[in-house]
């Protein structure tokens, strides 16, 4: 019997108290060591998505399965264990030191009240290295730049040893530099056992980097597949409703130039 995919959305539904659907009958899988894209215009479904993956958001009806098990029955360690995020942006630190907030990746294998064993700081000490951030350990994270945080909470998912991370937007307040060099470092992570999540807005960006991307509009989904297949001027055009220019460039990547805007009332 072949092994169930690492990620299965079953007909899922979002739907919030005020009435609006932000996700319409979801389904789709997808396996282990992959990078996957999930794009889409604002408030197409992209956040929320991710939110009941993780059961950050209670699901409407539907399932989500991790390694053929449902999100809805699992407790939060064990869901914590097979599942990590990375926001766009940490809203709150509470003073926490650059190690410490790492260090609370390893909170879902805690087993007593003082919980951090020789092999945690091993871990994380490794993975700040890993990440480029281990000169500020001990500065307080408000302290670092937007690529330095942007590492470091990508470092504290990592330590999580997940199987699925979800990663929101990690490259909306970076320059060009950091948004590749994240990039480079997400690419980097998967493994043959895990799978990356990434919504982001850089559709260029995403073609280069991931292995298949998923394409949200209105809570549905439009198309999933391979970027240098799936995304066409004729997609943008229906997606985003703006003409665009989409082609390769002398390396055989895929790039996506916006044109114009299609007025409605055209």
């Amino acid at each position: 019997m072949a092994d169930p995919p690492l990620l299965e959305l079953r007909g899922m539904n979002k739907t919030y108290d005020n009435g609006f659907q932000a996700v319409k009958d979801v389904s789709y899988s997808i396996g282990s060591g992959l990078l996957v894209g999930l794009i889409g215009p604002n408030g197409c479904g992209k956040s929320t998505m991710m939110k009941c993956i993780n059961r950050v958001h209670p699901i409407t009806s539907g399932d989500v399965l991790i390694d053929g098990e449902s999100v809805k029955t699992s407790s939060h360690a064990a869901l914590a264990r097979k599942i990590s995020n990375v926001p766009a942006e940490l809203k709150v630190s509470f003073g926490l030191s650059v190690f410490d907030t790492v260090m609370t990746g390893r909170y879902p294998y805690a087993t007593s009240l003082w919980w951090e064993t020789r092999e945690d700081e091993e871990i994380v000490r490794e993975a700040l290295k890993k990440f480029g951030v281990e000169e500020f350990a001990n500065r307080q994270l408000h302290m670092l730049s937007s690529g330095e945080r942007q590492r470091v909470l990508i470092a504290k998912a990592y330590v999580q040893e997940p199987r699925l991370m979800l990663v929101d937007e990690p490259t909306s307040h970076l320059d060009m530099k950091y948004k590749l060099e994240v990039m480079e470092y997400l690419q980097y992570m998967v493994k043959k056992d895990m799978s990356i999540m990434v919504a982001e807005h850089d559709i260029s960006l995403m073609a280069r980097y991931c292995d298949m991307c998923i394409i949200m509009k209105r809570g549905e989904i439009v198309a999933m597949g391979d970027p240098k297949e799936v995304i066409t001027s004729e997609l943008i055009e229906k997606v985003y409703e703006v003409n665009a220019s989409v082609g390769f460039d002398q390396d055989g990547e895929l790039y996506v130039l916006p044109k114009r805007y299609r007025a409605k009332h055209e």
